[in-house]
């Protein structure tokens, strides 16, 4: 396997191009890919928009997953270029999460937990030519879907706090309207606030003023929930 130019960086992987189709994404830290790899499939296989996954002998460790080669923006570029409105963005992520919060789960026996990506903001979603793709499955789990929708409201309520961040305005504007759209589908509970909350501040890979400025995230989160 020919591992060509480095495309980009995340918290946690390097993403290298293949060849015109394909793509290396490789784990800096050793994590392996099993399982975000079986949720992929698991949802590729239902339906729901997730790149494509290519060949698993390309992949050389197990910290690699191989995937379709996305052209488009994210949705978080696009809405810094003012090609997607606030509303518009909100309807989009609001429909991604009703989507897959309606496949039934992989592996819990509880009726009614879903599959949970548990990451899914604006970022993590490429307007590729074939439609929006969801992209970065590593968090996911299963639970229930209040839990994806307080998390997702949760990660926006961060930046829409930073005053000095060009995304400060628009993702308040976005958060705003999530919210509504979230009130159709049964809203953010407290509950599911402070428990998407206390799994943030558990993750590594945020920074020591992202974990300090959960509280006052979750306060605004409540606050627009109204």
């Amino acid at each position: 396997m020919h591992i060509g130019p480095l495309l980009g960086s995340g918290r946690t992987a390097d993403v290298y191009a293949l060849d015109g189709s394909w793509v290396l994404r490789r784990h800096r830290d050793g994590i392996d890919s099993t399982g975000e790899l079986a949720v992929m499939s698991y949802l590729s296989a239902s339906g729901f928009p997730v790149p494509r996954l290519g060949p698993p002998a390309e992949a050389a460790r197990p910290t690699d997953l191989v995937l379709q080669r996305l052209t488009g923006p994210t949705l978080a570029d696009a809405l810094l270029a003012g090609t997607v409105s606030g509303p518009e963005a909100a309807d989009l992520l609001a429909r991604l999460l009703r989507e897959l919060h309606a496949i039934p789960s992989r592996l819990s026996q509880d009726p009614e937990d879903r599959i949970l990506h548990l990451d899914l903001h604006p970022g993590n979603v490429i307007l590729a030519q074939e439609g929006a793709v969801v992209i970065d499955w590593l968090t996911a789990s299963e639970g229930p879907p209040a839990l994806d929708r307080a998390m997702s409201a949760l990660i926006l309520a961060q930046p829409a706090l930073d005053p000095a961040s060009a995304a400060g305005a628009p993702a308040r504007e976005l958060l705003a309207a999530l919210l509504s759209r979230f009130a159709d589908d049964g809203g953010v509970p407290a509950v599911s606030l402070a428990r998407a909350t206390a799994l943030r501040a558990a993750d590594p890979r945020l920074t020591v003023g992202e974990t300090a400025g959960l509280e006052e995230a979750a306060g605004l989160v409540a606050s627009l929930a109204g």
